[in-house]
């Protein structure tokens, strides 16, 4: 009777527990085994049976239950490191049927973590002489056998600097260098030293391998080109013991097998072995007209870290400027072939590329309520095909991702990124801490319609689709093949990105499609050193964009740079800082069709220039060498407007005295629009306010930024 009453008790605790366990068609643990059923939270007791060991085995799982169940299922995969060391491809065989989803979340409460990184072990102190290893680092190095190449190491504070030289000015062109005497050497290894490169132009950067260094010429040679020739501005080499000179540096020679560390604590160090960790895949036709997408799987709360660094291809086909690839596999987690899929609530850090990539053929997926954070790559891309007929990168949500600190290796990474894809809605993000633009929206400017072997943007060109464009197009010829086009960008916070690199902007439109929509942003402090850069900008022909109701606050350099026939209507722009501190820049024409409409123009700083158009002896007058045309602001339609300067408003009057006297801003006003409290970036309006006599829309920063919760639906 006592063993009856024991059991039964036994029964009755096991039943409770299993009503209060979160229901799923299949769990996932650490603990578990691939050849268990995976149907049990917990191993039973004599521990023959309980959840799979890896997201994959459960995969396996779902397509044969699928066989037999068509609404939705269900897999929980509970908290710990999962060590991965092949991607996972999810293909046409994992889709859901109809309606139903396929989840694969974390167990309520619990954190799994996907992982690419191998533990280093073995580390011995070094004793012996390195030769050219600085004094600082001597009797302080370890040093560890490895096998196989590397480009990142991380330890528990996450990635760790490779050892990289003083900056050096050299000349040359795409895949030569010539270097100051000393700089560079033939080293044994020469093929694990990458050179780090800096261009001419301000907005991009490359990580380019060396294949050869002539230390009697002076010359050293890449295995892939820079975007632009090697000069002027400067380059660095990393991966040299020479270098090594710093806490958490190290370097990794690949003909001796041997990985040098100056650590910076004493936490186990991982090399990662994946760059991409999950792909959804389907049926992609690159050079036909249809796809077969997977359809309908959900990813939430899970984590991804220890990614690996991508690096450049000979056939890669580069974004405008190199910023990003088509179609590479340079994300931890991608969707190539998708629809109705969505990753939420997930996070992902300490890694060497991006986040997440949605290509090519990518419809009504969800990419939401995210973090994403210290990345060497990009947040968030979305990247159809190239120009041409196809057009099936459209209709996706991405919504209240929190982004930050990424393009830590690949400087000009933005947090958001749009190309050739459109009729999405980017809203209510968080993009803060990059080094350069914030956003960008964009599609091939006109002038690379040229049959070329160049991998920035000509060469993802479709030429099979798009044969009849003329050798010398204009907007009209290939607007049909730019599909970033009628994308709602709205309700999203951009703060402290333009680190590092100039001429970039919060968000940047150029080589898009029509219909783009920009509004109810709130774009503030941009306040690094860097000169060059705006709020907001179109740029290199860029046509049929509207923004409204943005704020942007303490902006460097410029506030809105507008080009074209692109409007601009009911901002505000507010303290932009100088140098420079123009709010409002016009730079390429005809204007005919653009507007300045109910916008404010605010200082507090005397230090300010209201409007900026080329004239004589500076910026664009008459036609530059392609053809464009000087912008006038007699062009264009500007009325309703305040030109205010707190600390000296005779310059807001000269400006509105100024654009009078040409013909505009007849009902514009240069007196204080009464703001509740500018100093403290509090732009609500008084009640006697006369922008609100003015028709003027007030801006409500309180549906600006993260929100709490996504939508449940588009």
């Amino acid at each position: 009777m006592k063993q009856l009453m024991v059991l039964m008790l036994a029964m009755l605790a096991s039943n409770v527990c299993s009503a209060q366990a979160p229901q799923a068609d299949f769990y996932v643990s650490v603990d578990g085994s691939d050849s268990w059923s995976g149907t049990l939270a917990q191993p039973n007791a004599q521990g023959s049976d309980g959840p799979f060991a890896t997201l994959s085995r459960a995969r396996d799982a779902v397509r044969i239950l699928k066989e037999n169940k068509s609404d939705d299922i269900a897999v929980l995969i509970r908290g710990g490191t999962y060590p991965l060391d092949q991607t996972v491809v999810f293909g046409l065989e994992d889709s859901a049927e109809g309606d139903a989803t396929i989840t694969y979340a974390a167990y309520p409460g619990e954190t799994p973590v996907f992982s690419s990184g191998r533990e280093i072990t073995g580390w011995k102190k070094v004793t012996g002489e390195l030769p050219g290893l600085p004094e600082d680092a001597v009797g302080k190095l370890q040093v560890a056998d490895v096998s196989g190449k590397f480009l990142t190491l991380y330890d528990n504070e996450g990635m760790l600097p490779r050892a990289q030289s003083e900056r050096f000015v050299p000349s040359g062109n795409a895949t030569e260098l010539r270097f100051p005497k000393g700089r560079l050497k033939n080293w044994p290894n020469v093929t694990d030293v990458e050179i780090v490169v800096r261009p001419t132009r301000l907005w991009t950067m490359n990580v380019l391998p060396l294949v050869s260094v002539d230390e009697n010429a002076g010359v050293a040679r890449t295995a892939i080109p820079a975007t632009y020739g090697m000069n002027k501005i400067g380059c660095w080499v990393e991966n040299v013991l020479e270098e090594l000179d710093k806490p958490g540096e190290w370097v990794l020679n690949t003909k001796e097998g041997k990985v040098y560390l100056w650590p910076r604590g004493d936490s186990p160090v991982m090399a990662p072995q994946l760059i991409e960790f999950i792909r959804v895949e389907g049926e992609v036709d690159q050079q036909g007209p249809e796809d077969t997408p997977v359809r309908n799987l959900v990813f939430r709360g899970l984590t991804f870290k220890h990614g690996e660094r991508y690096t450049l291809a000979k056939d890669d086909a580069g974004t405008q400027h190199d910023w990003d690839m088509f179609d590479k596999d340079n994300a931890l987690f991608r969707l190539r072939g998708a629809e109705n899929c969505a990753v939420e609530q997930c996070h992902f850090l300490y890694s060497g590329s991006g986040a997440i990539r949605v290509d090519l053929h990518g419809q009504k997926n969800k990419i939401t309520d995210n973090h994403i954070e210290h990345l060497g790559g990009g947040g968030i891309l979305l990247c159809g095909y190239g120009p041409g007929t196809k057009d099936v990168n459209k209709n996706n949500l991405v919504y209240n991702n929190d982004i930050h600190h990424i393009g830590e290796i690949y400087w000009h990474s933005p947090g958001i990124f749009l190309c050739q894809s459109g009729d999405n809605r980017i809203a209510n993000n968080l993009i803060h801490h990059t080094n350069y633009s914030g956003m960008i929206v964009s599609g091939i400017v006109t002038r690379f319609f040229v049959k070329q072997n160049k991998r920035e943007s000509s060469r993802a060109i479709r030429w099979h689709e798009v044969g009849n464009v003329p050798n010398n197009p204009d907007l009209e010829d290939v607007r049909p093949y730019l599909h970033t086009r009628n994308n709602l960008i709205e309700y999203n916070e951009i703060h402290h990105v333009m680190q590092i690199l100039g001429d970039g902007n919060g968000i940047y439109v150029r080589g898009a499609g029509a219909g783009n929509v920009i509004r109810s942003n709130y774009i503030h402090h941009l306040v690094s050193d860097i000169n060059g850069q705006s709020g907001m900008r179109t740029d290199g022909g860029q046509m049929d964009t509207l923004f409204t109701g943005n704020l942007l606050y303490k902006c460097k350099s410029q506030g809105m740079t507008l080009k074209l026939n692109n409007r601009f209507e009911n901002n505000i722009v507010a303290d932009v800082i100088a140098p420079r501190g123009v709010y409002l820049k016009i730079v390429e024409g005809p204007m005919k069709g653009a507007s300045n409409k109910r916008n404010i123009y605010y200082s507090t700083l005397a230090d300010c220039d209201f409007i900026s158009e080329p004239g004589a002896g500076k910026g664009l007058v008459g036609e530059d060498r392609r053809g464009r045309v000087a912008a006038r602001m007699t062009d264009i339609d500007s009325d309703y407007n305040f030109y205010y300067c707190k600390a000296d408003n005779r310059i807001g009057e000269a400006t509105l005295k100024k654009l009078q006297s040409d013909g505009g801003d007849t009902n514009s006003q240069a007196v204080d629009p009464m703001f509740v409290d500018p100093e403290n970036g509090d732009f609500r309006f008084r009640p006697d306010s006369p922008a609100l006599k003015m028709g003027i829309v007030p801006i409500d920063l309180s549906k600006i930024g993260l929100r709490d919760q996504a939508p449940t639906n588009q």
